[in-house]
């Protein structure tokens, strides 16, 4: 399912464009000009509605949090009085689905983060720490529910399982393995090491 929006179309190809080249090619070897010759116009109107590489950047990055932030808040509304552990393996899911399943922004954030210049990280960075809040406070309150370990760095918890969830963009491939079945593994995974000693 493709990424929805109200931005005019000529600048919409453009941001499609550009996540996929940038997912290929990382930040460096993707130009303004091959963006332009791709789209399939000349390199100066593309600055119409960008200014500049690292503007298109950020408002790739930008797209991509916010396709997570609205798959968390679905996912959290459909599963709300749901166990805990199905919450955990729904958000699993939904955040999957922002990766594979809703174009390629989400995509190109995880893959092109690291590598863009700073001004464009420290202009993202407020958004992902608040879409990694949202997480944490999950987590938080199923500590408070008692079906998460009290003892347990929820932080580092929920780094390693951030980093299985985004690490399958580098080998997952939507076309032929199915997403459910990532999404279970990952959830029992991370459970099953996290649980242990509440459930007892």
């Amino acid at each position: 399912m493709a990424v929805t929006t109200n931005a005019p179309a000529g600048k919409q190809r453009i941001m499609d464009v550009a996540a996929e080249l940038f997912i290929e090619r990382g930040v460096d070897g993707a130009s303004l000009r091959q963006i332009a010759d791709l789209v399939g116009m000349k390199a100066g109107s593309l600055y119409y509605h960008f200014g500049s590489k690292n503007e298109l950047l950020a408002a790739i990055f930008d797209r991509g949090i916010e396709v997570m932030v609205r798959a968390f808040n679905e996912a959290a509304e459909a599963t709300g009085d749901q166990p805990a552990r199905d919450r955990v393996g729904a958000h699993v899911r939904a955040h999957l689905a922002a990766l594979f399943e809703n174009g390629p922004y989400t995509a190109a954030h995880v893959t092109a983060f690291r590598t863009a210049p700073a001004e464009v990280r420290e202009a993202i960075v407020p958004v992902r720490d608040a879409y990694e809040a949202m997480w944490t406070d999950l987590l938080g309150e199923l500590v408070t529910a008692g079906a998460i370990d009290d003892s347990a760095p929820l932080g580092l918890h929920r780094l390693l399982l951030f980093g299985a969830m985004n690490a399958s963009v580098e080998w997952f491939d939507s076309g032929r393995g199915n997403l459910d079945d990532l999404a279970t593994a990952i959830t029992n995974q991370f459970w099953d090491g996290l649980a242990q000693e509440a459930a007892a």
